[in-house]
């Protein structure tokens, strides 16, 4: 798969022209019932259907930050802060990781490959046609739905992967689970929580915006598709990276 700068920035371009289309409908999708209606479905898709894996990846996650956090605080007998040093990590940054992956990989490639196969099928081309713009149908509520439920899941995946630190530290490293969530609850500032839920608000835009483009470009049948989905959860995996750290670099210079 070859990339050059210049396909970088049609595609960038494409994805600006995507996401600006789409936030025009944003308020018709909130005030219209019908509208709603396909927003709440999206709603569940991304929020509800993506809890099971949600929730193994997170409590694994705070299972494996306490375990390998807490043997290395072991070694300068210093584990009383074993939940301060599991919260920060989760609430500043692995929590949203967490989820903006979870949701690329299980959200974000489903919509790319739907709207691709749309595409490929002509069913797009029949909406032009009808005058029902794709943006408002297509892409507005997928890509709101994203940047809606991201910042809950991020919450949800805090709450779950803070537990399953806790559990690591009562069962293996001889940390009381009250010690735990007191040293946990006294380190996290209202800063770190804001910073963190925008972070992952902003990975839903941008999974949502690049799914979308994404399958809006797909072309060549069923190959197009595989292909516009993989690039769909690549590039949404390279911006999660990008832009979490540019986030963390501004918020914690």
């Amino acid at each position: 798969m070859k990339i050059g700068f210049p396909k970088i920035f049609r595609s960038v371009g494409w994805a600006g022209i995507v996401l600006a289309g789409s936030m025009r409908y944003f308020p018709s999708v909130l005030v219209r019932r019908r509208a709603r209606a396909d927003l709440f479905v999206q709603l569940y898709s991304t929020g509800i259907r993506t809890l099971p894996v949600m929730t193994v990846v997170a409590l694994f996650t705070g299972m494996i930050l306490s375990l390998q956090v807490g043997l290395e605080l072991a070694r300068f007998n210093q584990e009383i802060y074993l939940g301060a040093a599991v919260m920060v990590t989760l609430v500043r940054d692995m929590a949203s990781f967490v989820t903006g992956i979870c949701l690329a990989a299980c959200v974000g490639s489903a919509v790319a490959a739907e709207l691709g196969t749309m595409k490929v099928n002509d069913e797009i081309d029949a909406l032009i046609i009808m005058d029902i713009p794709p943006f408002r149908f297509l892409s507005a509520p997928r890509i709101l739905a994203l940047f809606m439920m991201a910042p809950l899941l991020m919450f949800y995946s805090t709450i779950v992967g803070t537990v399953g630190g806790a559990i690591v530290g009562a069962t293996q490293l001889d940390v009381d689970y009250g010690q735990f969530m007191s040293s946990a609850m006294s380190i996290v500032k209202a800063k770190d929580i804001f910073v963190g839920l925008a972070k992952s608000a902003a990975f839903g835009l941008v999974i949502g915006t690049i799914s979308c483009a994404e399958g809006f470009g797909t072309t060549i049948g069923a190959t197009g598709v595989g292909k516009s989905t993989q690039r769909a959860v690549i590039a949404s995996f390279l911006s999660i990276l990008v832009i979490g750290y540019m986030i963390t670099r501004v918020c914690y210079q």
